[in-house]
């Protein structure tokens, strides 16, 4: 991430007319020349931009003293374009707070001065800052904000920086194919305007790209020329990253030797820049290439030192990077317990960042492996099971190549084809002009030819996009067919769950059935022996029982009917017809069958109910089978969390499950509370997302929620929202409007 920014704030404030040092020696000399004070800060602003290029704390020494000076003299602008590559700078350094410091202060003076191509700017530097702390998330948000202003006030100058840097972000997030349209917009832009500089930093983000989707041989050919051109422009900075890209994409084509050979030139080079983050970065792909080599003495003491510079940088990815690839060469000398504080400890600084990539998963089932090899198997479970959640929740690199090389391959073969048209009509017209002493006939049959050609690649091309639309059709309706079979599961379970449930309901009435015929038979034996007796009055007696019992029998059996029939109106189609139905009614229903369902697989289970349902409340449209299968999935919901905390507090805590009804302004409302395990809060916003389960591999297909979601918020016109607190607990609320209703 950290490239792609500082070439930004050298796009925004700095020129590409001729070399660098050329421009500074032309810079001072203006500097010296300057008849007035505010021409003279906005020349050493440029020469900031310059300087932070070769040598980032002579840059952040001359943008404090610009600031003392424009302060002395008032020139508000001044001051805060120097205050923006003063945090840009800081940023590079890892000094992030006095970075925030000066990037607020500089927000303020633009937002006073109604600066809006300052406050562009202040935004995109803002993405950076955010992009090294590997929050890339916000690093996007600022990005793309950025971009809004400057395509809203045409600021093209900007927008080759800013696509730069927003490609950064998706890339860093694995969106590799979003990354490389953005690469693409800020190389088009460059090559249009021929800024060499520009180029040359595109160029090597692009190659950073390409060995993230593992096309090593476009890799190859982007990192050259980029380190090409930074030579040219004596861009250190571009150079540096080139050595180091290259570095790793050895790596990657297991060439140790090579890779180490460019890990120290860029450590070296980082070192005269100061620039402790690539540097440590450096020297951490050359402990591993050296480590590959067997060379293992070595590649401790390089990782130590690359170690020691990651912390004084304050860059997340730089240290993590440096102590996993520690951990690995311990690990590779098979020093398993040596190994685990330096895994764990890379592994804890991407706590509170967004990075998620494959790399991440790998360093999981390395230190699952070193728990395993010294005994504590839990923990080597425990890493285990996360590697493997973060390799099912992420492409592989296999994938990845294959969906950017499906996505990609129609837009280079039309620009390919493009070009070789064009080249054969220039072939043409030079023929024809050599040829132009030659009668018209021969002229109209060249062009003809030509003509004639051209159609046929037409016709070629058009093919082979309908090749491509039909592979991508299939692909999707592939999709879609696996999607509904993931949702019929859903609904299977769900009358599953309803099914063990009416079981339970409808042994209860079979059983008074069974209990008063049986009685009815010992009634009638003994009404024959009185009859026998000619016992007038306790023949009466006893007929008066057996009409009893055949009246509580009738009623038992209509208890049972009506319980059936609920079941087949469950397990029919839905068609999602709306009808009044009475909530309160529906809700108990839906609880019960829910509570006994339970019950019925599991003996143990116990939770307390408790009802507070408004008694006001009558019957209102809804169609009732899609919102009884939007409360059982509530209910169980809030019965697996009581149980889970019941199981990890070995019984010392007492589960309760409440429902409430109220009827409001113009809606009802329907909450499910638990006083469960909660859910956690990074993961909330995460919740009602299809395929997102927070229940183990397994147990949960993660489309419960979301199609509850749909059914309340689509097909009722309502809200479902979820409250929340980890350990304590978790309530939905669900908000229906009152469209029709009857009292």
């Amino acid at each position: 991430m950290k490239l792609l920014l500082t070439v930004f704030i050298i796009l925004i404030f700095g020129g590409t007319a001729f070399t660098q040092t050329a421009k500074l020696d032309s810079l001072n000399k203006l500097i010296s020349q300057a008849s007035t004070d505010t021409a003279r800060i906005n020349l050493k602003n440029k020469k900031i931009s310059i300087i932070s290029r070769i040598d980032i704390d002579s840059a952040i020494a001359l943008s404090k003293q610009t600031v003392k000076e424009a302060i002395n003299i008032h020139y508000q602008k001044g001051e805060a374009t120097a205050r923006l590559q003063l945090a840009s700078n800081y940023c590079m350094k890892g000094t992030y707070p006095l970075a925030a410091q000066n990037l607020l202060l500089s927000k303020k003076i633009f937002l006073s001065l109604k600066d809006s191509l300052g406050f562009c700017d202040t935004y995109s530097v803002y993405g950076m800052m955010y992009g090294m702390q590997s929050k890339y998330d916000t690093s996007i948000t600022y990005l793309e904000k950025a971009i809004a202003v400057a395509e809203r006030n045409k600021y093209k100058e900007r927008l080759n920086a800013y696509y730069s840097n927003l490609a950064i972000g998706y890339q860093m997030k694995g969106n590799y194919l979003k990354a490389l349209e953005f690469y693409q917009k800020s190389l088009d832009l460059a090559k249009e305007k021929k800024d060499t500089v520009a180029q040359a930093k595109t160029d090597l983000n692009m190659g950073s790209a390409y060995i993230n989707t593992g096309d090593t041989i476009r890799a190859r050919r982007f990192i050259l020329e980029a380190i090409r051109l930074a030579k040219k422009e004596n861009l250190k900075n571009v150079e540096l990253y080139g050595y180091t890209n290259l570095a790793e994409l050895y790596l990657e084509m297991q060439q140790p030797q090579q890779a180490y050979t460019y890990a120290l030139q860029a450590a070296n080079l980082g070192k005269e820049m100061g620039d402790n983050g690539i540097r440590s970065v450096s020297l951490a792909k050359a402990a591993k290439s050296l480590a590959k080599m067997q060379k293992f003495t070595e590649a401790l003491t390089l990782a130590k030192q690359a170690i020691t510079m990651a912390d004084s940088s304050g860059q997340t990815y730089n240290r993590y990077q440096a102590y996993s690839i520690m951990g690995s060469i311990l690990k590779q000398q098979q020093q398993y317990k040596a190994a685990i504080p330096f895994l764990e400890k890379g592994l804890a600084v991407l706590e509170k960042t967004d990075f998620y990539g494959e790399d991440v998963g790998v360093t999981y089932t390395t230190l699952s492996h070193c728990y395993e090899k010294t005994g504590y198997y839990e923990k080597a479970l425990s890493f285990y099971k996360t590697s493997k959640q973060i390799a099912d929740s992420i492409l592989t690199r296999d994938n990845i190549r294959k969906t950017t090389e499906l996505s990609m391959n129609y837009e280079f073969n039309k620009k390919q084809e493009a070009q070789r048209i064009e080249q054969k009509n220039k072939d043409a017209i030079t023929q024809a002009r050599l040829l132009a002493v030659l009668i018209i006939f021969v002229l109209t049959l060249i062009l003809a030819m030509v003509a004639f050609r051209a159609y046929r690649n037409k016709q070629k091309a058009n093919a082979q996009l309908q090749l491509q639309k039909e592979e991508i059709q299939k692909t999707l309706s592939k999709l879609e067919r696996t999607q509904a079979q993931l949702i019929q599961r859903e609904k299977m379970a769900s009358l599953g769950e309803l099914t063990a449930g009416i079981a339970h309901e409808i042994q209860n009435p079979l059983n008074f059935i069974n209990n008063f015929s049986e009685i009815n038979t010992e009634l009638i034996t003994e009404l024959k022996e009185e009859a026998d007796k000619g016992n007038l009055k306790e023949i009466k007696e006893i007929a008066a029982n057996i009409e009893e019992n055949e009246q509580k029998i009738n009623q038992h059996g209509k208890r049972a009917d009506n319980i059936v029939k609920g079941m087949l109106q469950h397990s029919r189609t839905s068609t999602g017809e709306k009808q009044l139905t009475p909530i309160n009614a529906l809700t108990e229903e839906y609880l019960r069958l829910a509570y006994h369902g339970l019950r019925a697989k599991n003996k143990d289970f116990n939770t307390t109910l408790v009802t507070d349902l408004d008694k006001s409340l009558g019957k209102i449209e809804v169609a009732p089978q899609e919102l009884g299968r939007v409360l059982l999935n509530l209910f169980n919901n809030a019965f697996y969390a009581t149980q889970q905390k019941k199981a990890r507090l070995n019984g010392q805590y007492e589960p309760e499950v409440k429902v409430t009804t109220r009827q409001l302004d113009g809606s009802i409302q329907i909450r499910v509370r638990d006083n469960g395990m909660g859910i956690p809060e990074n993961v909330q916003s995460k919740i009602f997302q299809p395929f997102f389960t927070t229940k183990p591999t397994g147990q949960g297909t993660g489309l419960g929620l979301s199609l509850s979601y749909d059914i309340i918020t689509k097909g009722h016109g309502g809200e479902l929202e979820m409250q929340s607190k980890e350990d304590i607990y978790t309530e939905f609320i669900i908000r229906l409007p009152l469209k029709n209703k009857e009292f």
